[in-house]
C-alpha cells in the first residue's frame, strides 16, 4: 500500500470515529432526556451536573474522562504512551457532542413514565452503535475502556472481569457521590443506569454480528 493511500485510509478511519463520538454522545443525551440514569461510564457526571448545574454534563463528562486518563498514566506510569493523550481532545469533543444533544432534543415532550423507559433503550442503542463504529474504526479506544485495559496490561487480569467491576463500581462511586451532595438522596442513577449497563452490550454484540455478517457477504460476492 501507497503512503497516499495509507494516509487516505488512516483518514477515513479518523472520520470515522468522529461519527461514532457524535452518536455516542447523542446517545447519552436521548437517556439523560428519560431521567431514569444514564449509561454507568456517564453517572458519575450526569449526578455532577443536576448537583452542580453550572457545568452542563459535557462540561462534566470532560472532566471525568480526564481524570480517568490521569489514572491511566499513574498506572501505566513507563508505559503511558504519548499517543494515548490524543483522549484528551477526543474526551472534549464527546463532551461537546453530549451537549449539543442535549440541544437537539430538548424540546421533546417525555412526561409519561413509558416514555421515559424508551429514551432509555433507545438512547442505548444509539451510543451502542456509536461504540461499534469507533471499534471498526480502531484509531484510539475512548477513556473509559483505556483505562480498564491499563488495570489489565498492569495487573495481567481479564479485560471483561475487570470492565464489570469498573462499571459496578462507578455506578456505586454515582450513587454515594449523590447521597453526600444532594442531602442523602439518590439522583440521577437510577433503574435506567442497570437497564443501559445490561441491554448496550446485547446491543452492540448485534451491531457487531450484522456488520461483519455484511462484510462476510460482500467478500464472498466479489
Amino acid at each position: 500500500m501507497t503512503k497516499t493511500k495509507f494516509n487516505k485510509a488512516y483518514l477515513l478511519r479518523c472520520i470515522a470515529f468522529i461519527i461514532g463520538l457524535f452518536f455516542s454522545g447523542l446517545g447519552v443525551a436521548i437517556t439523560k432526556k428519560g431521567e431514569l440514569g444514564v449509561s454507568p461510564v456517564s453517572s458519575i457526571a450526569n449526578v455532577m451536573s443536576i448537583r452542580f448545574d453550572a457545568l452542563t454534563i459535557g462540561n462534566w463528562l470532560i472532566i471525568t474522562n480526564c481524570i480517568l486518563i490521569l489514572g491511566q498514566a499513574l498506572i501505566l506510569r513507563k508505559n503511558f504512551k504519548l499517543f494515548q493523550l490524543l483522549q484528551i481532545p477526543l474526551s472534549v469533543l464527546f463532551g461537546y457532542f453530549t451537549d449539543f444533544g442535549v440541544w437537539m432534543i430538548k424540546n421533546i415532550p417525555v412526561s409519561v413514565y413509558p416514555a421515559r423507559l424508551v429514551c432509555v433503550v433507545l438512547g442505548t442503542a444509539v451510543l451502542a452503535f456509536g461504540i461499534v463504529i469507533q471499534i471498526k474504526a480502531d484509531v484510539i479506544m475512548n477513556s473509559g475502556e483505556a483505562f480498564v485495559k491499563a488495570i489489565t496490561d498492569t495487573y495481567n487480569k481479564e479485560f471483561g472481569t475487570v470492565k464489570v467491576i469498573f462499571d459496578v463500581t462507578y455506578v456505586s462511586l454515582s450513587i454515594v457521590i449523590s447521597l453526600i451532595l444532594c442531602g442523602g438522596k439518590v439522583v440521577g442513577t437510577r433503574e435506567g443506569t442497570v437497564i443501559a449497563a445490561i441491554i448496550n452490550g446485547l446491543f452492540i454484540k448485534l451491531y457487531l454480528k450484522l456488520i461483519n455478517a455484511y462484510q462476510s457477504g460482500k467478500k464472498a460476492n466479489a
